[in-house]
């Protein structure tokens, strides 16, 4: 993977003055858009249209600087207007084009990237794949933010805001794997971008047919295979390290990847407080 996101990297490069279309390039490189996205804003810390603005606002400064007309330079990067093109050269660079040419800066730039894999092999993953037919997700759904660290204030107030014997209800419900009750990330942006919106689901795992009370929320999940990661520690740190791991160490060194799908949390043993807890961590999977 790490040797793809190299590749997609360098396509990037030569195509900055075209339209790029990331799923073509992944698919033309032996992966999938979906998991390419996911991969690259894990490891970058940025989606890969955010990556690519950067570098063409970059490599766009040096013609600013110069006396060219700002519309050709903007038709070049694939703006229809000096309006557009001024908009996302002030966003990554801080100042108009028109400053920048009159004063020839401030600019920041973004160099082009490089992936590396860094093996240590002190802390090894505790995963098992595992193949499930369809099954649904009942419960209670929310749109909320994707935060990378720390608690989630919308999802705490959204979970907080129900009462005990709603919990007790969901428990009762819980028919087939991952058991007891669930913390479920569904609809998530490819980019993953931090900030970006997502559902979140605290419910429970059923069968796929089977019909759940009409006042919970549902969600529907294809047959396939996941990879399931235990994690045990302090809540939610010890997941959130899970998850940047599985980016880093994990699917690099694995001929998986990730497919569409929800990522589900099931919650075994927790402290009264929820500072700590064991938990797994399901993600879908399919072969490289």
């Amino acid at each position: 993977m790490i040797e793809i996101l190299n590749r997609l990297v360098d396509e990037i490069e030569r195509r900055l003055g075209d339209e790029i279309n990331v799923e073509a390039l992944a698919a033309s490189l032996g992966t999938t858009g979906y998991h390419a996205r996911r991969m690259f804003s894990s490891l970058a810390g940025m989606p890969v249209s955010e990556y690519i603005r950067r570098r063409r606002m970059t490599v766009a400064a040096a013609d600013v600087v110069g006396d060219e007309d700002l519309l050709a330079i903007a038709v070049r990067y694939g703006y229809g207007s000096t309006e557009a093109f001024g908009r996302a050269f002030h966003a990554v660079h801080g100042a108009s084009h028109g400053d920048v040419r009159r004063e020839g800066g401030p600019l920041r730039t973004q160099p082009v990237l490089r992936f590396h894999l860094t093996v240590e092999g002190s802390a090894p993953m505790d995963a098992r794949i595992i193949e499930r037919p369809d099954f649904r997700l009942i419960g209670h759904a929310a749109r909320v933010p994707l935060i990378y660290e720390g608690v989630n204030p919308r999802i705490r107030d959204h979970v907080a805001a129900l009462p005990a014997a709603e919990h007790e209800r969901l428990k009762k419900l819980s028919e087939t794997e991952p058991s007891g009750l669930l913390q479920v990330s569904a609809d998530v942006d490819p980019d993953a971008a931090e900030g970006s919106e997502l559902t979140y689901l605290h419910g429970v795992a059923v069968g796929a047919h089977t019909e759940g009370p009409s006042d919970l929320d549902v969600i529907d999940v294809a047959a396939g295979e996941w990879v399931v990661f235990r994690t045990s520690g302090p809540h939610p740190s010890a997941l959130q390290r899970a998850y940047a791991a599985s980016a880093t160490e994990w699917f690099p060194s694995n001929p998986w990847r990730l497919r569409p799908g929800p990522s589900i949390i099931s919650v075994l043993e927790r402290a009264d407080d929820f500072s700590t807890a064991t938990c797994d961590l399901w993600m879908p999977i399919e072969r490289a």
